[in-house]
């Protein structure tokens, strides 16, 4: 058993994590469009560029997390070592220099990608750190429970005093208001990623203790067909998400005309979300954990598409309905996470090769795929209904609206679908823990 102490340092690096992840998801779109000037079809295809790099430093970094072999584990070193390089980028990528069009572009393109490879250095490990704190099924989704209540914790520290710090910091100048809130953010993770290091244990360890050269870890996991599964999964629903969560502050400052709203209302989203990790475990103990993220799925995109048929004057329909889709949505994540430890056991199983870090990082690389297409099609979109600072228009308005709703109620739609070709559940992972604790004795 892992104690609660150990679960709680756990979600402290998430946190950490989520102070970038949420600023980036929430907040990054609208500083480059509205703060710093770049046009949303440059910035929508900025983040997608930037992904195609993940492509390879992804699958690199878990290989590397796999074979490092440190007093402290795998993977509780890179937190240790990466932690202040982390909150430096995270800086530098919310600063904005005096430059022409052009110059910015470049400085944004530059500091961006910077800011994602470190995420990629300290994240996938992070990640990986979680697969191997336990063996067993039920304290994996206990563990991700935790993770994610104090993920989305960090998502509402971001939410609720993100706008207000760049107010008081910057006092009119928005530029200087962001760089402050990302020191004071970044300081405050950096503490917390050290907490985490400090606070948890490796207990699973690889039955391969000589390094499997890459290669032969590529074609392994090539094998593991769940794994490529969760791949799909990943993207599809991070596109979703990732789409909606852009478009939350230009739906209530645009569509529903509240500027001054915009704190409440994505910090609604985020309590749901809070809620419904918090809830992840209870339920999976009672009810099959891939029927019930199915469903998950489903309910979530009925929510999307409820909001679709909400007026622009009905804000408290608004905010309720945000709520409820971020509870449900997120209720899910925890159970995702789970499985991917699932797979990795599942792959040491078929295949005689365990690689917790490369197996995390594939799902974390389409995760960050479907985090870039989520961006990117925000931009895109914005750019095709004709979106300008500032300017109201009734195009405009309904191509949010559209993007807003129907689209992630899709791509909820479509992960429902796509996990009907997912089969781990619990007594087959039971079953593969059995034969893999006889083989390492």
């Amino acid at each position: 058993m892992v104690s609660s102490r150990e679960k709680i340092a756990y979600g402290l690096g998430d946190t950490a994590s989520n102070f970038i992840f949420q600023t980036v998801m929430l907040f990054l779109t609208f500083y480059y469009t509205d703060i710093v000037g770049l046009s949303p079809a440059a910035v929508g295809s900025m983040f997608l560029i930037v992904r195609i790099f993940d492509a390879v430093t992804d699958p690199m970094m878990g290989a590397l997390a796999d074979r490092t072999r440190s007093r402290w584990g795998s993977y509780r070193p890179y937190l240790l070592w990466l932690a202040l390089p982390f909150a430096i980028c995270s800086v530098i990528a919310f600063t904005s220099p005096p430059l022409p069009e052009t110059g910015k572009f470049a400085y944004a393109f530059g500091t961006y990608a910077l800011l994602m490879l470190m995420y990629t250095a300290i994240n996938i490990p992070y990640s990986a750190l979680g697969g191997v704190m336990s063996a067993d099924a039920n304290e994996r989704v206990s563990i991700q429970s935790y993770r994610f209540v104090f993920a989305m914790g960090g998502g509402l520290i971001v939410t609720l005093f993100m706008l207000p710090l760049v107010e008081y910091f910057g006092q009119g100048d928005d530029a200087a208001g962001y760089q402050s809130a990302m020191i004071l953010m970044s300081v405050i993770g950096m503490v917390l990623f050290l907490l985490c290091f400090l606070g948890t244990r490796e207990r699973v360890k690889p039955s391969n203790e000589v390094a499997v050269p890459y290669t032969q870890q590529l074609k392994a996991l090539w094998q593991n067909d769940q794994c490529r599964v969760l791949c799909v999964v990943a993207v599809v629903l991070l596109t979703g998400m990732v789409l909606r969560n852009t478009l939350a502050i230009y739906y209530v400052k645009y569509v529903l005309q509240r500027p001054d709203d915009v704190t409440l209302f994505v910090t609604a989203g985020m309590i749901g979300s809070i809620i419904g990790c918090a809830l992840a475990n209870p339920v999976a103990r009672k009810f099959c954990k891939i029927k019930v993220y199915t469903f998950l799925q489903i309910a979530s995109a009925v929510i999307c598409i409820l909001n679709y048929f909400v007026p622009a004057d009905a804000w408290l329909l608004a905010v309720s309905l945000h709520f409820m889709w971020g509870l449900l949505l997120q209720m899910a994540t925890p159970l995702l996470w789970a499985k991917i430890a699932d797979v990795v056991d599942y792959g040491e199983h078929k295949t005689g090769v365990r690689m917790t870090g490369v197996t995390y990082s594939t799902v974390v690389f389409f995760i960050k795929v479907g985090l870039a297409l989520g961006g990117a099609m925000a931009g895109w979109l914005l750019a095709y209904y004709g979106y300008e600072a500032n300017v109201i228009s009734e195009r405009v308005s309904a191509g949010i609206v559209i993007s807003f709703c129907i689209l992630p109620a899709i791509a909820s739609l479509g992960v429902a679908i796509i996990m009907r070709w997912y089969t781990l559940d619990n007594n087959k992972i039971d079953a593969i823990q059995q034969q893999l604790t006889l083989q390492r004795q």
